[in-house]
């Protein structure tokens, strides 16, 4: 069964590939999944692919998706063409209307009880706008909302996803919780090991998962992977988050 989308997993899913796809797009796909943005765009709010992928991943599998973000200004604007930073001022909430085509609500309105899981992609934003750690790293702190959203899924037992540099999130808010964000020492991965090592500090463990794989955290219900960490065709960054969206949750 799915992580995110299933509660039922029919044996016949076990005869063939084939019966497996078709009882995991059919079975009991009814699940409310919450999306956490934070922003548009990959250099000051939410990684663009990733936020679509998580989308796209969810819609085949049947889920009734929200989207939610922070009314809150960014910690800066980026010009994505110059890459440099701009002389003006955006709201995360609005700027993240633009993926959630304004199907989006404030992360303030976000209630546990209404949802099953909830997944935050990645991107600056992530680590600029839901939470400090772009500016202090490992000593860093979190956006209020989010880490009430974080704390009220966690306390319900209900499922966490996060991709690229959102596991940071999860780091700092769950003492001792495992994440990925990719392959520490290798090259496709230039900033995994900085990364891992801040969130090894932490007290937490970081788990090497390649681009196409996620980690799961069966104690914490958290599932990860770490995308746009790696130099990768987007082709596998959409398979690892789907990999994501998909974990299978059976021991959990």
């Amino acid at each position: 069964k799915s992580f995110f989308l299933t509660t039922g997993f029919s044996p016949g899913a076990l005869v063939s590939p084939f019966n497996f796809r078709k009882s995991y797009y059919s079975a009991q796909m009814a699940k409310r999944v919450a999306v956490v943005l934070a922003g548009c765009g990959v250099y000051d709010g939410s990684e663009i692919h990733e936020a679509s992928a998580v989308l796209v991943h969810l819609s085949r599998g049947g889920a009734t998706v929200q989207m939610f973000a922070p009314n809150i200004e960014q910690m800066h604007v980026v010009n994505h063409l110059k890459g440099e930073p701009a002389e003006e001022k955006r709201n995360v909430l609005v700027e993240s209307a633009r993926l959630a085509r304004g199907n989006i609500q404030d992360l303030s309105k976000l209630s546990v009880k209404d949802h099953d899981a909830v997944i935050f992609p990645g991107g600056f934003g992530a680590a600029k706008n839901l939470c400090t750690w772009a500016m202090q790293g490992k000593d860093c702190s979190v956006n209020g909302e989010v880490k009430a959203a974080l704390q009220a899924f966690h306390g319900e037992g209900k499922p966490i996803g996060l991709c690229c540099i959102s596991p940071v999130l999860a780091a700092k808010v769950f003492p001792g919780c495992e994440v990925t964000v990719g392959i520490e020492k290798d090259e496709r991965y230039p900033d995994t090991s900085d990364t891992a090592a801040a969130i090894n500090q932490l007290g937490c463990k970081h788990v090497s998962k390649s681009v196409t794989e996620s980690h799961v955290d069966g104690k914490n219900k958290l599932v990860t992977t770490c995308a746009f960490m790696c130099n990768a065709p987007i082709h596998e960054i959409f398979d690892g988050i789907g990999s994501m969206v998909q974990e299978n949750g059976g021991k959990l």
